[in-house]
């Protein structure tokens, strides 16, 4: 449990994991110094790297994911030293507008970021993701004399986002006393608390019975986020309970100008979300795939009927692969356009029409179900081409889809099918909820 103002524990360190490839963290390192003498700002640690460079970035990155994946995935917890390098990589900032200090990335590229570290870790590309959902959500639900400074102060300091939303979760309330809002209650499914810098917080406001959300710091005296995430699946996102105990919030602290889905720009929101989710799935399939492939280049024996001398040359190896080929490469594509969907409809900022909007939303939907069905498939049926030595406990080849069907169940695929057969039979648009 970690309560605010304690230290914050460092599991991986504590436990023993592998450390990061000191290459790769000089590399980091000289990147973050080299972007800091770029920099216009003085004061700005990051400055303007190349697309190129983000990617290539990313790339070293999940190397180094790769190196502890395995151990970390049996450990669970906190992967402390991994979201540290994120914070040194300058990779958080990845969404924020340049001139306050970030990268000014699009929405693509964000997402190709998450898809590579998912290929190796699903559960840091799932709170890298999430950083950059929640950064959406304060230019989303806040004025700009909000956003922005939060916006430079997470470019300045790496801060690190956690979610503490969950607007299902009904639990938290906020009453007032004069100016200064006091939260109490619990929330669940807190992915990425633990660790992080701020906090974005849902509570049912007990005079109007509405939903507000704020924006807090983690350590905020009354805080308490429990360590008790432990699913079969995505065992590092940190996804567990907090509980509220009198924390002050203030109304600047409060985003209410448009408001949760306050507007057709702010509705975007759940949008976000639902294709930061299909990335993961995508990136996750591709991991497993490139397990399998590894594998059976490695490690395969051919079948004794099959009259071959490699498991590669086996018809039926090659097949399946060539089946799990087609999957993947049917969710990649639909999800890249949905991604290019998207950061459409994000340009068009507050200009954006109802049609707009669900013109996007049923892209997402439709790569959502096909992200979550081809991925469920292909990390399951690559032990078809490995065979039964790769099911062996040690080397975890079934978390990619351990990670897929935790994170799969984050909400059914059926509702995304009734919307995909309302619009496709009579053009009905997707009513905009914090799920569609």
């Amino acid at each position: 449990m970690y309560r605010a103002g304690s230290p914050r524990k460092r599991a991986c360190a504590a436990h023993g994991c592998l450390p990061l490839s000191a290459a790769l963290a000089r590399h980091v390192l000289n990147t973050t110094e080299q972007r800091s003498r770029m920099s216009h700002e003085p004061d700005m640690t990051k400055a303007l790297p190349t697309r190129v460079d983000a990617l290539e970035l990313a790339d070293r990155v999940a190397t180094a994911l790769a190196e502890t994946a395995v151990a970390r995935d049996a450990l669970g917890g906190t992967p402390k030293r991994e979201r540290d390098l994120l914070r040194e990589s300058g990779l958080l900032s990845l969404a924020i507008p340049s001139e306050l200090g970030g990268w000014g990335a699009a929405w693509p590229e964000i997402l190709a970021v998450v898809r590579r570290l998912a290929r190796v870790d699903g559960s840091v590309a799932h709170v890298f993701g999430f950083q950059h959902l929640l950064l959406a959500t304060l230019r989303l639900f806040a004025h700009e004399s909000q956003w922005r400074p939060w916006f430079s102060e997470t470019a300045k300091h790496s801060w690190f986002w956690g979610n503490a939303l969950n607007p299902l979760d009904r639990r938290a309330s906020l009453r007032w006393q004069g100016d200064t809002g006091i939260i109490s209650g619990d929330k669940s499914f807190c992915s990425g608390a633990l660790d992080s810098d701020m906090l974005i917080v849902s509570a049912i406001d007990e005079s109007t019975q509405k939903l507000v959300i704020g924006a807090i710091p983690t350590r905020r005296e009354g805080i308490v986020l429990r360590e008790d995430w432990d699913c079969i699946g995505q065992r590092q996102t940190d996804s567990g309970s907090a509980t509220f105990e009198s924390v002050r919030i203030g109304r600047h602290e409060l985003l209410t100008t448009p408001g949760p889905l306050g507007s057709t720009f702010a509705s975007l929101r759940p949008c976000i979300a639902q294709l930061i989710l299909a990335n993961i799935y995508v990136g996750l399939a591709q991991g497993a795939f490139d397990a399998a492939r590894e594998y059976t280049r490695e490690h395969g024996k051919p079948w004794f009927l099959s009259n071959v001398s490699s498991a590669s040359e086996d018809p039926y190896v090659l097949r399946t692969l060539g089946e799990l080929w087609t999957q993947l490469e049917a969710a990649r594509a639909l999800t890249d356009e949905a991604g290019r969907s998207f950061e459409r409809a994000w340009q068009r900022s507050d200009a954006l029409t109802p049609d707009e909007r669900a013109e996007t939303a049923i892209a997402i939907a439709t790569a959502k179900v096909q992200t979550t069905r081809s991925g469920l498939e292909v990390a399951s049926r690559v032990f078809e081409v490995m065979g039964a030595r790769a099911t062996h406990g040690k080397a975890r080849l079934d978390r990619f889809w351990r990670n897929l069907r935790v994170h799969t169940l984050h909400d059914p695929v059926d509702y995304k099918l009734r919307d995909l057969g309302a619009w496709a039979l009579g053009g009905v648009a997707p009513t905009p909820s914090f799920y569609s």
